[in-house]
Parts: C-alpha cells; structure tokens; sequence
C-alpha cells in the first residue's frame, strides 16, 4: 500500500480524487456490476479518491463484497465511507439522540467504538458521523432525534467521547451537518433549500460549538457541509456550495476535510441543477463532492466539465487533493481492526435500556397495572390486520417494530387487547377505538418516521381528532411515544407518557417501563411543552 503524491498526479486524476463515486446495493445486479467496473477502473489509474458504498441492514454482505473488490486492486488507501448515524449492522440505537437522552460518556465512547468496529470489519475506514444538528426546537427531517440535543457543552462533551471511540477502532469520522441547524425548520433541504438568518457571530457561539471543541482535541477529521442559506453570510449560495460559509470554520484553524451532503437533494438540483453543483462545490470550497450519482460516469464527467469551464481553479483543486491525501494518510495510521468484548456489548445495549423517558402527573406511577383490562391502539404507516401478520416494512429502518410491539403487549398484559390503526384511520377504525367501552383505559403506541421526502412530523388531524374525543372524557390513560418528541405537544394533556428513541431493542425496552420491570432512566434534550 503506498501514498499518492500531489506533484505526481495529473489533473484528471486529481479531479478524480475530489468526486465520491458511489455504489447502491439495493439497485439491480446488471447495474451493480456495470457501476462497480465503472468504479475498479478508476481506482486502478489512481482517478478516484474515495466511495460511497451504500447498504441496510439487508445488504450489508453485498456491500462487503462491494468493497473487498474494490481494494483488491487499489494499491493506494481508498476513502470508503457509509453513513451510520445510530449504528451498524444489528447493533443500533435510536439514532444519535439516545445518546443525549443517556448522557454518559461511557455510553457515546462506547457507541463510536461498536459502530466503527462493526463498520471496519466490512471494510468501511471513514463513517459520517457524528450528528452535531443542535436544534432548539422542532424541525423536519427527524434533526431532533438524529442529533445528541441542544446544550452544546452536553454536545461537545459527548461527540467528543463518541469519535474517541471511532478512532480507538480504526475509523476515521465526519461531523454532519454542517454548521448545523439555523433555520425555523419548516423546510427539508431534501425537498427544497432552507434559510437561515443566523450570524457568523451566532454560528461561532452556537452551532459550531461542538465542532470547535472537537476540533481542539485533533479529532475533527472532516465535516459534511449542509444544503442550508445562511443569508446573512452568504445571500447566494446555500453551505454546501459557499465559500464564505465554510470560510468561518477554516478561519478557525480547520484543515481537515469538507464533503457535502448528497447533491441530488432538491435543495441543491432545483437551483444549480444536476452538473453545475458538483463543480461548484469543489470550487467553492468544499474537498469532496457528494454527487450520491446512480450513474458515476455522468458525476465524473460532470466534474471534469466544470474545471474546463473554469469554475474550479488549479489552485483550488490542489488545496482539496491534498486534503483527501492527508485523510488517506490518517487512515494508514489508524488502529486496525479490533475484536468487541462482552462488556463493550453489555454498555452498547444499556443505550438503548437507559435511554426510556417518562413524563407523569403527580402521584401517578409510570407503570400500567398488568391486571388491568387496556384497549393498546398501536399506530402505524399504513392499516395492517394483526391476525394476517402484516408487517409493514418501511419501519425497518427507523427502528419502529409494531408487530413485534403488538406480541411483546399480549404477553404482558394478558388481560387486555390489541388493535393497529393507521395514520390515516378510516371511519371503521376510528369507530373500533371509539366503541372500545369495555376497557378501563386506552393506551396509544405512536411513531414518527424521521425520513427525508415526509415533511412535518406531526399527527394527522384524523389522529388528533380521535384523541381529543377520547379524552373528553379522559379515556386515555398512556402514550408511548417513538421518534421527534415535539410531535406530542400537539395532542391533549395525557397523564402517562414514555418516550422512546426508535431502536428496536428499545420498542421493548420502553415497554418494561411501562409495566415497571425497569425504571426511566432517560433524559429529554429538548425543550418539548406538553399540555
């Protein structure tokens, strides 16, 4: 394994360097194969710096042999990054917020650690993450779950514990999504670009908090820049493609590299179209360009494009080349692989044990009598009939299991009885939880996917309207809540609520507070107003 040279490579190569190529597992066989020759091609001429190799949970041995092909032939130390924002393979938690909600620094140390162990053992050395989005209050996209909180020092302090734990496995780390959230969070960047009005004062105060201070320990190795305006810095360009934006955080001494978010978010492609972002971004300052491409050919050549047409300088490209040479430097001197002990598995899986939180009136205990006769309405994405098994799948990767809910309930309280209504129930449902007089009390299961092209997580009026007529006459009794806890702030006042972090560990977990095996240890890092 050697190290590339700046001076030795020519300008299509250094071109190279700065453009992701990127791999999807779940695409079709024909299409892997085709982009995954595409891809050895270019590592064998030294004309690509690093990949993205996607995967869930599903694919994740396609993956590994996704990337044990591409560094048979690279002779060079090839960048290969994933995302894993609350985990690897099976070992998962609810995304980073489980982490603010625990606040131990054993706990985020130990996550970084498991994380990158599992990672680097499919062959990944880089993993964006961790998320350092501080949000203040509730925005789109899952931010509020997907970042460790809102108190920077709590942020900073644990980020830094979690990214010591990455580096202690041999993994190198991005901090996302910078510089954070500044806007009112009523817009995804997925679907179109958001504003902020914040000041690079602000910013510098606030937000870039956390990666200053993990900047000051050397473990700052790069940032994925966000597709957010931050008008009164930049009027023009959003983070990712601006100069000036990630020109605060290099004025504060920061060398390592910068990756954008995926370019083909609206955010970026309504604006600046498909090609003219990927050029921009390089020219603009950031080292790699995420084009997140189906097809890697049409990134590249976008790219090459670019330089031709002048918009990204010698000068800038070298600047960037040598920032992708120095983080395949670090990745040569990383630990390599290391085996998880039993106490590393036992630590990881209190994550998820620890991070239950409960809200009770006074002199109302967070556990429900297992004796009692209950009326479980679970929520879920779509009508789903309990007694056909009916999974709905699209929760699997947001950690939310509701026939696995539904079994665990049955078990523990046999004297009660299940029923699943969708987000969106029809007449019959509502009808069905309305009629259930027989019941001492109602208990609802709620969810929200935190994914990209959903917009607002909120109930649904139909949802809020069956509340509120349930509690009229104070028939509900629970609520126990997976994902942005914000949402609940809109439904009446409910004297029993315990929130979970949406892992499927914790689906269970969350149901032994209920039944009072284990005591809510959990702590909320937003400031949510309850009725």
């Amino acid at each position: 394994m050697k190290e590339l040279k700046l001076e030795e490579l020519t300008t299509k190569q250094k071109l190279g360097m700065v453009t992701i190529a990127s791999l999807f597992t779940y695409e079709d066989k024909e299409v892997q194969n085709e982009q995954l020759q595409y891809i050895i091609e270019l590592v064998k001429n030294h004309s690509v710096g690093a990949v993205w190799v996607n995967y869930d949970n599903e694919s994740i041995d396609i993956a590994k042999e996704k990337i044990d092909a591409i560094k048979a032939v690279a002779d060079y130390p090839i960048l290969i990054m994933c995302d894993a924002e609350n985990g690897f393979g099976d070992k998962l938690i609810g995304m980073h917020n489980a982490l603010g909600m625990v606040d131990s620094e054993e706990a985020a140390y130990t996550f970084g650690k498991v994380t990158a162990v599992n990672a680097h053992k499919i062959g990944y050395n880089v993993i964006c993450s961790p998320v350092l989005d501080m949000a203040k209050q509730r925005y789109m996209c899952g931010v509020n779950i997907r970042g460790i909180g809102s108190d920077k020092e709590q942020v900073a302090r644990l980020a830094i514990a979690e990214v010591k734990g990455m580096h202690d496995a041999g993994v190198l780390s991005v901090a996302k999504h910078y510089p954070g959230e500044g806007s009112d969070g009523s817009m995804d960047p997925h679907m179109a670009e958001a504003l902020s009005y914040m000041t690079k004062e602000e910013l510098l105060e606030y937000n870039l908090y956390p990666y200053l201070s993990l900047m000051k320990e050397g473990l700052l190795d790069g940032i994925m820049t966000r597709h957010e305006r931050f008008v009164n810095i930049d009027p023009d360009y959003p983070t990712s493609l601006s100069k000036k934006v990630i020109g605060v955080i290099r004025e504060q001494g920061f060398d390592g590299f910068a990756i954008t978010d995926a370019l083909g978010m609206h955010g970026i492609v309504a604006k600046f179209g498909k090609e003219r972002g990927i050029g921009l971004s390089i020219g603009n300052g950031n080292d790699i360009a995420l084009a997140f491409a189906r097809n890697n050919a049409e990134a590249f050549e976008a790219m090459y494009k670019s330089y031709d047409e002048g918009i990204i300088s010698d000068e800038r490209l070298d600047e960037a080349v040598r920032r992708i040479l120095e983080a395949q430097h670090k990745v040569l001197a990383q630990p390599k692989y290391t085996e998880l002990t039993e106490d590393d598995l036992t630590k990881f899986d209190a994550i998820n044990r620890d991070s239950v939180f409960a809200k009770v009136d006074e002199g109302i205990p967070a556990a429900l009598s297992r004796d009692g006769k209950h009326y479980f309405v679970i929520l879920t994405e779509t009508t789903v009939d309990i007694n056909n098994r009916v999974e709905v799948n699209t929760f699997s990767r947001d950690g939310y299991y509701p026939l696995r809910i539904a079994d665990r309930i049955k078990e523990l309280y046999p004297n009660s009885e299940v029923t699943m209504i969708s987000q969106f129930p029809s007449a019959s449902e509502n009808m069905r939880v309305i009629r259930s007089d027989d019941f001492e009390d109602i208990v609802f299961v709620t969810f929200f996917r935190s994914a990209p092209y959903l917009g607002r997580e909120c109930f649904t009026s139909r949802i809020l309207v069956l509340m509120e007529a349930l509690q009229i006459t104070n028939r509900i009794s629970t609520v126990i809540h997976f994902g942005n806890p914000y949402a609940l702030e809109d439904i009446p006042h409910i004297p029993r609520i315990i929130i979970g972090t949406n892992a499927p560990d914790n689906n269970i977990y969350a149901l032994d507070v209920l039944t009072g095996d284990y005591p809510a240890k959990g702590k909320l890092t937003n400031d949510v107003k309850f009725n």
